[in-house]
């Protein structure tokens, strides 16, 4: 067979439609400890009932077109895959994918094997109700990846994910609208270092918020960003954080819905974040300790044709991942 050069196999592994897809045509490999940086496909889709449940198809769809978005982050100066070791670990198995409670379990399960390696994680899902399930391993009290320390988490979404008038969604307990709740109550979320940014659309009811402020999230809703801009907001969020490790999870439906149209839960009548606006938002995090995130509610089959969403997902993937390359190697 004719040799491939350097320069040509460089351009061919940055082609979505050529060699078998993993995430950003990383080594697939299972074992945790073979890695710096690990990332996961969470294939679930019962923990939200709202609409079609088409999340699971999310990491599918990823793996398909990333490969094309593996490149050097100009804004930081580095090529974190050159830099660190990133694997695709594969997908969370779910035997029982249509009981969600057994799904969420999984997840940790899956989750803990990552947690005693003490590796940083980046996830695709699957609905929102993944988070849950990826925190109750992660954060859990003798966690060797947060050294047993609870969380902050910096929460990008539409929706506040804390519903409390009803102890289920649909008849899921632990479901995409709960998640944010419970793992306050679970202790593994530090609330009052924590913010939710994003928030917006006509609610159902007029206490929307209340259950977060109960709970003790700091909320920056759409409206209030559009206010105060991306620095005011930028310092809102980095004036809670503390010492405690950092976790970024990223509801598509927070952007606009003419940047990711392929999305769950869908808010038009309002605008959402355009893509820089996330982006930046998310490079203000550039230095902290962040330890993981996740992508979640991509769901493809409501895409474009020209699989923009997906292709917006792994922006959004990329951006965790640089941000705790430049930690790793900052060390």
């Amino acid at each position: 067979m004719k040799k491939i050069s350097d320069e040509d196999k460089i351009m061919m592994e940055t082609l979505y439609w050529w060699g078998i897809p993993t995430l950003f045509r990383c080594k697939n490999d299972p074992d945790p400890n073979n890695c710096d940086i690990a990332l996961v496909g969470v294939p679930h889709s019962t923990g939200n009932g709202t609409t079609e449940r088409d999340q699971h198809l999310g990491p599918r769809a990823v793996r398909n077109i990333s490969a094309m978005l593996k490149r050097s982050h100009l804004d930081y100066g580095i090529d974190p895959w050159k830099k660190n070791k990133i694997h695709d670990l594969g997908d969370v198995p779910f035997p029982e994918a249509n009981d969600n409670e057994k799904c969420i379990e999984r997840i940790s399960s899956f989750y803990d094997h990552i947690e005693k390696a003490q590796k940083p994680v980046v996830s695709i899902g699957g609905d929102h109700s993944i988070t849950g399930g990826i925190l109750q391993s992660l954060a859990k009290k003798n966690s060797k990846l947060t050294k047993g320390k609870k969380v902050s988490i910096v929460h990008f979404d539409a929706h506040t994910d804390c519903y409390e008038k009803l102890d289920h969604f649909l008849g899921a307990k632990k479901s995409a609208a709960h998640w944010a709740s419970y793992l306050v109550k679970q202790g593994n979320v530090d609330p009052k270092t924590s913010t939710q940014i994003g928030i917006r659309g006509n609610p159902r009811t007029l206490d929307w918020l209340q259950a977060s402020y109960d709970i003790g999230y700091q909320v920056i809703t759409m409206e209030e960003y559009k206010k105060i801009g991306h620095e005011k907001s930028s310092k809102k969020i980095l004036d809670k954080l503390d010492d405690k490790p950092i976790y970024v999870t990223f509801d598509l439906d927070c952007l606009d819905v003419t940047v990711a149209p392929g999305t769950a839960n869908l808010e038009p009548a309002f605008r959402g974040f355009n893509i820089d606006e996330a982006r930046k938002l998310i490079q203000s995090l550039k230095g902290k300790n962040v330890i993981g995130g996740d992508v979640a509610c991509l769901m493809p089959t409501k895409d474009s044709p020209n699989n923009i969403t997906s292709m917006v997902a792994a922006s959004i993937m990329f951006e965790i991942i640089c941000l705790i390359s430049l930690n790793l190697n900052n060390r």
